[in-house]
């Protein structure tokens, strides 16, 4: 998959129809939107863990979605990064982030793994960052 911001715009409104139709919460691509992504990752991990076609087309749009939203809310930009071919990247206030990454982690039930606290966490950690 590559950084083309169109194609990851398109998936994130995919995930926006998606969650829609299947669990009834609206999405708009506002950092405080990815509660409700979280909230959606809880529901769909509550009968275990999803098959791996399921698995792949929800990684692919939350990854997509929580990237377009930290692109929007910090003027960001999806970029390629070595560190995790096939996944783009983003970059947001001098720092950059794995959306997929963070998506596959949360969709794999990882403890305390939250795609809002990614988002809410970005501007302290760019902070912290530029102190360096």
């Amino acid at each position: 998959m590559s950084a083309d911001p169109t194609y990851l715009h398109a998936l994130a409104g995919e995930c926006v129809d998606l969650v829609s139709r299947q669990f009834g919460r609206r999405l708009d691509l506002s950092p405080e939107s990815l509660s409700t992504l979280d909230e959606v990752c809880a529901d769909l991990l509550a009968d275990g863990p999803l098959a791996e076609e399921r698995l792949d087309l929800w990684w692919r749009l939350i990854g997509a979605y929580t990237g377009e939203v930290v692109v929007r809310a910090y003027a960001g930009e999806w970029v390629e990064h070595e560190t995790s071919p096939g996944a783009p990247a983003v970059s947001a206030l001098g720092v950059t982030g794995f959306p997929f990454g963070l998506a596959a982690r949360v969709l794999d039930g990882e403890p305390y793994k939250s795609l809002a606290s990614f988002v809410r966490a970005l501007p302290a950690i760019a902070e912290r960052a530029a102190g360096d």
